[in-house]
């Protein structure tokens, strides 16, 4: 079962292929959305500072009746926070926040505020931002570190002067929206990608060419998504609360073929309608 398969990081360190995202799920209700992951087989959830729910992933985690150590949790620094003082004291929140004695896997959300996504120049205040997360990483607060939405020049500008690689870039990867290039580029430097939104935040659903792939499997196409950027090599994390499609999203032990891998890989799709208006999703 997919549930089971992990990646190896560059320090050894092991994560899940498939998570649990947790990005719009309200913090009174994220509690319940772990322990239904969980008992559903999920041993790698996301969360992050800008969701606001950090206090209920803690509290599905601590509830999970799985021991801690057997779980992956994930977190991200807010994208505002630009030099050493702020992010050391929001390491240490988040740690408060969750309510554990470690975060396994803590990112940088973005190398640009959210207003101002893919604009100015940040690479110093990244630098410094890194720098907290080693010495984090350094203390055994975090088991390991890295990034989201870096671009190569943005990791370029943390490899050519860390002393911890980043181990992970989290990055807006599925069907239609594949950066392969910089997939490549995170692989050669032994940087693992995770892809979020890989059914593109739903908006997948309404595209025929999927449909009919995903029919010649006989899945549907959220499975089909999923395991397409399981294929590429990356970590899954399709964000949900509900029990059925959290099942549904973990039955994805089928292969596709190499044909089909290049129809998908080659697909452009951005059309993201109403979530446009999330810099993310935005086209920058």
């Amino acid at each position: 079962m997919i549930l089971n398969e992990t990646y190896t990081l560059s320090n050894e360190a092991t994560i899940p292929k498939l998570g649990l995202g947790t990005w719009f799920i309200d913090d009174d209700k994220a509690a319940q959305a772990v322990v239904d992951a969980v008992a559903a087989g999920y041993r790698n959830i996301d969360t992050a500072q800008a969701y606001g729910n950090e206090r209920g992933v803690g509290e599905g985690v601590r509830t999970s009746g799985i021991p801690r150590e057997e779980l992956f949790v994930s977190t991200k620094l807010a994208a505002e926070i630009k030099d050493y003082d702020d992010a050391v004291a929001a390491i240490d929140g988040s740690i408060t926040t969750l309510g554990l004695d470690h975060i396994d896997l803590m990112l940088i959300h973005s190398p640009q505020p959210w207003n101002d996504f893919r604009g100015g120049d940040y690479a110093e205040g990244n630098r410094e931002a890194w720098r907290a997360l080693e010495d984090a990483y350094k203390a055994g607060k975090l088991r390991s570190i890295g990034v989201s939405n870096f671009e190569q020049r943005d990791l370029e500008n943390i490899l050519q002067a860390c002393t911890v690689a980043p181990h992970v870039n989290q990055l807006l990867v599925h069907v239609g929206n594949t950066p392969a290039e910089l997939i490549s580029y995170c692989q050669s430097n032994d940087v693992l990608v995770e892809a979020y939104s890989p059914i593109a935040h739903g908006e997948i659903l309404k595209s025929p060419d999927v449909a009919a792939i995903a029919e010649r499997y006989s899945v549907t196409v959220p499975q089909l998504c999923i395991r397409y950027t399981i294929q590429l090599g990356t970590v899954s994390l399709p964000k949900t609360a509900n029990r059925d499609h959290m099942r549904e999203n973990s039955q994805v032990d089928f292969v596709i073929s190499d044909e089909d891998m290049d129809v998908l890989l080659r697909m452009e799709f951005q059309d993201y309608g109403e979530h446009t208006v999330f810099p993310v999703y935005g086209g920058k």
